[in-house]
């Protein structure tokens, strides 16, 4: 019995002392819920930060490493209003705002509930680059490389009366100008005819600053326009694809600029818009921008801010987008012509695209 009994108590020992054992070690366990992150550490590289330019090399690119103990994912606040949240703690990330800009960023390493935060500032500069532009500075037809006419006879959109033509009557660059000549004349299936020129399969873009310096055409009925068409209308359509207007104007509502953005949603009459009055629209050149980012749209004339959208990804304003330049006549909006038209003309100095 008593040989049994010191059986047992040997064989509780070595369970003892193997549970001992197996709890005081676990360096090689996984991460558990339990455990806080520690000792956060966010290294921000500037892409071509010198001692000479410490702020880069004005492409806005920052590479970020992040790292823990005990994370399993990091959410950084990247000052500018976008936040990312990551699991492998690298990545790259692109500011785009001009100039030299200081942001702040909050980082956090997470494991289930449990967190740890730190923060940082970093000077980062982004020059501007004109990626693309049209100067017309050679007389003659518009670039063949740079863009694409549209002929059409009238009602193929809008209810529109012009008939779109390639012919020099109606679209010539002339003095350093793009000139859309809308004329009253009875030519094909309409009573008028004028142009309409596509970057569509020769130029796209996704964000960036357009800057068009025009002068409008005059008489009720008129509807010259510069804006944008998602790349993707073949398969998406109208207005899924997305609409951005940046320059555009009716005759019936003289020295008024309207800019306006049309989704899924959100088109024809849209509630995304915004209107400026611009004095001498008719005899005088006047600069009209669009400043294209991931956060936001602004629009100016003569440098002057009258309308920002707010965009995000629930917009279809997030990839690439080409250019249309376009001189309507009457339509669901230029509407009745007036009876005394017989032709104007919508001048455009030229179209720059900058980064």
């Amino acid at each position: 019995m008593k040989k049994y009994l010191s059986r047992i108590n040997l064989i509780i020992v070595l369970n003892c002392l193997l549970f001992i054992s197996c709890s005081g070690s676990n360096s090689d366990e996984p991460v558990t819920a339990d455990q806080t992150p520690e000792n956060l550490k966010v290294t921000a590289s500037i892409v071509g930060a010198t001692a000479q330019n410490p702020n880069g090399d004005g492409t806005g690119v920052v590479n970020f490493t992040l790292s823990a103990a005990n994370a399993s994912s990091y959410k950084i606040t990247l000052g500018n209003g976008e936040t990312k949240e990551v699991t492998n703690g690298s990545f790259s990330y692109t500011y785009t705002a001009s100039g030299t800009n200081t942001y702040v960023l909050y980082v956090s390493a997470y494991n289930a509930g449990k967190f740890v935060s730190t923060s940082l500032s970093i000077t980062v500069l982004v020059e501007s680059k004109l990626i693309w532009s049209d100067e017309f500075n050679t007389d003659g037809a518009p670039d063949p490389a740079k863009w694409t006419f549209q002929i059409w006879d009238p009602g193929h959109v809008n209810s529109e009366l012009q008939s779109y033509t390639n012919r020099p009557e109606n679209t010539i660059v002339q003095g350093g100008v793009l000139k859309i000549k809308a004329i009253r004349e009875k030519y094909g299936k309409g009573d008028f005819t004028s142009g309409r020129l596509e970057s569509n399969g020769k130029f796209d873009f996704t964000y960036g600053k357009i800057v068009i310096r025009a002068k409008l055409p005059t008489g009720v009925g008129t509807w010259p326009a510069v804006w944008m068409l998602g790349s993707n209308i073949g398969s998406a359509g109208w207005p899924a694809c997305g609409e951005v207007d940046i320059l555009e104007s009716v005759g019936k509502e003289m020295y008024v600029n309207h800019s306006s953005l049309h989704s899924p949603g959100r088109s024809g009459a849209t509630p995304d818009t915004g209107t400026i009055s611009v004095p001498n629209d008719n005899t005088e050149f006047h600069i009209y921008t669009a400043d294209w980012r991931a956060g936001y749209i602004k629009f100016y004339v003569d440098d002057k801010l009258y309308y920002t959208f707010i965009n995000s990804d629930k917009f279809p304003f997030n990839k690439n987008f080409y250019l249309i330049v376009n001189f309507a006549m009457g339509g669901v909006w230029g509407g009745t012509v007036d009876p005394n038209f017989t032709s104007s003309v919508f001048e455009v100095d030229y179209i720059r695209v900058y980064n």
